[in-house]
């Protein structure tokens, strides 16, 4: 069944989620699991990983819904493990053409030079200045690619 998960996500970063959080939540259902539990396992990831402006957010989000999806457990043989470790780089990959890079720092330029544990109010002025929403909606589009529209 083909979905679009992106605008969801969108939404979702649009009203106050973070980045990863927005992601996961926007797949939450089809991950079989709440929102609520979604938003608050994603919540260590936002900003590369609590503002440290390292992987970004919504590519780990990206990561975390490949895991729930097709991820593997210490039961699978090697080869199942390997296979997803190939998905991961691949979608990471996916994103770079879109965007060169998966670090926080470097998607936001000068804007990720603080790593204050600090949140920025979400305010008209800073959804003007960020960059993140694209970088939500490219994550949610790369996995209805690959999950939901084959």
């Amino acid at each position: 069944m083909k979905k679009d998960h992106s605008q969801r996500a969108a939404e979702l970063f649009c009203n106050g989620a973070n980045c990863s959080q927005a992601v996961l939540v926007a797949f939450a259902e089809d991950c079989g699991m709440s929102e609520e539990v979604a938003m608050r396992l994603s919540s260590s990831f936002g900003g590369g990983m609590g503002r440290l402006r390292e992987v970004c957010g919504a590519v780990s989000g990206m990561f975390m819904v490949a895991g729930l999806l097709k991820g593997y457990t210490t039961d699978d043989p090697k080869e199942k493990k390997d296979g997803h470790y190939a998905l991961i780089q691949q979608l990471a990959e996916e994103f770079k053409s879109e965007h060169q890079t998966i670090i926080c720092r470097d998607l936001l330029g000068n804007l990720g030079k603080s790593t204050s544990p600090i949140s920025d109010p979400r305010t008209a002025e800073y959804y003007k200045a960020r960059p993140c929403v694209k970088f939500v909606i490219t994550a949610a589009e790369i996995l209805d690619r690959h999950f939901f529209n084959d």
